[in-house]
């Protein structure tokens, strides 16, 4: 059988626009819109663009060291070490403020610093569940941080305070509703919530900066720094709602874990083992069922006509 070139170059063209279609449609999860549906193709569809394991994470090792603070004079000393920049992720990497170093309160602090921040994230620097997703916030409740994912690529992390043992925040995934620069508390009107965007509607669950004491201490929201407040609330995406239904979901919002509140906290784990507080293959797979969950929404990736069925 003879192939002319200028059927190579036909058979060609044809095989990059069918590579070329595929790759166009991985990230296209929408079952609604793919025919004709059989049991094969909705598993398969179902499968693609969720990855069964994670690639494995390489990163520069850092070692951690756990500092007594023993006196005001180690507080002074600690604060004179380092530079501003580094006692930021010093700071984070313990979930405190600066006014919360006190004697005799120990923190854990790296043994050398880096220039990007990301390296002491507890959260790998590409999730790949998640590449099919222009905006992530995950919320890890063991480890008291947050990271925010674009397209799977991880571009900021930080810490939170979640709810405290009697006042916790459900885990689940939800979407960014409204947002608001200045929020009043409805348990006491003396709270301020400065950056709050909501997450949850009907519970008035939200992120927003407030105090960070190194544990969680909240009502139910996710505290965080005034500077990670206003990131967020500057970079996720609201719902979009016309004539009262919603048409178009907002950032998800993927709360998980379990934060131990009888044990010494997580951080303090880093001394023996820089990987202490990276995420779990049993964090991976509820990750894994929210990104499921997603995909299965309409209101990720069209707007519905409102009126129609939002169940």
């Amino acid at each position: 059988m003879t192939i002319t070139m200028k059927g190579l170059t036909a058979l060609s063209k044809l095989s990059f626009l069918s590579l070329s279609f595929a790759i166009i449609s991985a990230c296209n999860t929408n079952n609604q819109l793919v025919e004709p549906k059989t049991a094969e193709s909705e598993d398969v569809m179902m499968r693609n663009p969720v990855l069964k394991k994670e690639a494995r994470v390489f990163r520069k090792d850092i070692s951690y060291t756990v500092d007594s603070l023993a006196s005001r004079q180690d507080i002074d000393s600690l604060l004179n070490s380092y530079s501003e920049e580094q006692l930021k992720t010093i700071f984070a990497i313990n979930r405190i403020e600066k006014n919360r170093l006190r004697p005799n309160r120990p923190v854990v602090v790296p043994d050398c610093a880096s220039e990007n921040p990301n390296a002491y994230s507890p959260f790998p620097e590409n999730l790949n569940l998640l590449s099919c997703i222009p905006k992530t916030v995950l919320i890890s409740q063991r480890v008291q941080a947050f990271g925010l994912y674009e397209n799977g690529e991880l571009i900021k992390w930080g810490p939170v305070s979640t709810g405290k043992s009697s006042t916790r925040t459900p885990n689940g995934l939800n979407y960014g509703n409204y947002k608001a620069k200045r929020k009043i508390s409805t348990v006491d009107e003396s709270w301020i919530m400065p950056y709050y965007f909501n997450f949850m509607n009907f519970e008035g669950i939200g992120v927003h900066q407030y105090a960070m004491p190194g544990y969680p201490a909240s009502h139910g929201c996710v505290r965080l720094y005034m500077d990670d407040a206003k990131y967020i609330f500057d970079w996720a995406e609201m719902w979009k709602v016309e004539n009262a239904n919603i048409v178009k979901n907002g950032t998800p919002f993927m709360v998980f874990g379990k934060y131990d509140y009888s044990a010494e906290k997580p951080w303090y784990d880093l001394a023996q083992n820089m990987r202490a507080n990276d995420l779990t293959q049993e964090e991976i797979d509820v990750l894994h069922q929210y990104v499921r969950k997603y995909q299965e929404d309409p209101r990720n990736f069209q707007e519905m006509i409102p009126g129609e069925d939002q169940s």
